[in-house]
């Protein structure tokens, strides 16, 4: 056997006991969410629904829990590898030393809302009203209470001048309000616009769009994202850009979605009954959907600017918002998926 020959045979099996390039790190992904029929996670339903994680090789599990903040402690804890979750955690945690890193956009914009009950509508003039108050959110800690805690510190309130009640994201939360439970609520769609379909609350704060975000952020506000400890991330970069680009793909397919195609993708359990309501609450929100995961720099900087606010862990000079996300994995899937 001559020496090339030996060469290219040693070359050949060194090849076969190496891993391909761009071999998953690890293809089954545990997945964290607190809430997920709710259409602030509706790309990561989509995601899973057209089969978009399969398609790249991933093996996904998604456990839904009350709220995003318990979906958190789930990853904190080690029992899940990501969160779909509001970006602002990553801010929160970082104040905790804990670095937690965003790498994909679902929402550009945080599509919750705040309504008080109808009887006591009438008296509400302004966020002060709120003092003294039992107020329901998806979860205690959740991005619902942080757009209270927001609301209240703007009047010079604190969150201990409320009662906070973790009423979910399903039909719980609809039948607390009604039934009397609560005296406002904040929570996602299409919950919120039920509510104020059948004239139980009127909305006092609204984020479901890009100008409503403005109004009460006072600037871009991204919303729900992948993230994941930055260690996960940078210990497995491959698992990271598939899960990115099958976020990044069902981003771009809701761009282009009809109402039918949205009916047809989502689980039947998600529509409350009542289709043409969860279609008008998609028509409310659809514009704070990212249509390409980007998630921009202004965005971070105003919730950096909003979290001390009603966070007194969070200090402005000691955070460093370059670890809290990464477009460099966006970027490759939108190269990808064009």
């Amino acid at each position: 056997m001559s020496q090339w020959i030996r060469l290219a045979l040693s070359a050949a099996v060194l090849a076969l006991a190496l891993p391909a390039q761009g071999a998953l790190e690890k293809a089954k992904v545990h997945i964290a969410v607190g809430g997920k029929a709710a259409f602030y996670y509706l790309p990561l339903t989509i995601a899973e629904q057209l089969g978009y994680f399969k398609a790249e090789g991933l093996d996904v599990t998604i456990s839904d829990f009350a709220g995003g903040s318990q979906a958190l402690r789930a990853v904190v804890g080690g029992s899940a590898d990501v969160v779909s979750g509001a970006y602002e955690h990553t801010i929160n945690m970082q104040a905790k030393n804990q670095i937690l890193q965003c790498f994909a956009l679902m929402g550009r914009a945080p599509q919750l809302s705040v309504g008080i009950a109808s009887a006591k509508a009438a008296a509400y003039k302004s966020a002060k009203d709120l003092k003294g108050m039992k107020i329901g959110v998806s979860a205690p800690g959740s991005s619902t209470n942080m757009l209270i805690n927001q609301m209240l510190a703007r009047e010079g309130l604190k969150p201990s001048d409320v009662s906070i009640v973790g009423v979910g994201t399903g039909a719980g939360a609809i039948a607390a309000m009604k039934s009397g439970q609560i005296d406002a609520i904040s929570n996602t769609d299409p919950i919120m616009t039920k509510l104020e379909q059948d004239g139980s609350v009127r909305i006092i704060a609204d984020t479901r769009t890009l100008t409503g975000t403005e109004q009460v952020f006072g600037g871009p506000m991204p919303a729900a994202c992948l993230y994941a400890p930055i260690a996960f991330v940078r210990n497995h970069p491959n698992t990271t850009q598939a899960l990115t680009n099958a976020i990044v793909r069902a981003d771009k397919w809701l761009q282009q979605a009809s109402p039918q195609d949205i009916l047809k993708t989502v689980p039947e359990t998600y529509l409350l009954g009542d289709k043409a309501l969860y279609l008008f609450s998609f028509s409310k929100v659809r514009e704070a959907f990212s249509p390409d995961g980007f998630i921009a720099d202004a965005g971070p900087k105003t919730t950096l600017k909003v979290l001390p606010g009603f966070n007194p862990e969070v200090k402005p000079n000691e955070i460093k918002l370059e670890l809290t996300y990464t477009n460099e994995f966006v970027k490759k899937a939108n190269a990808k998926y064009k």
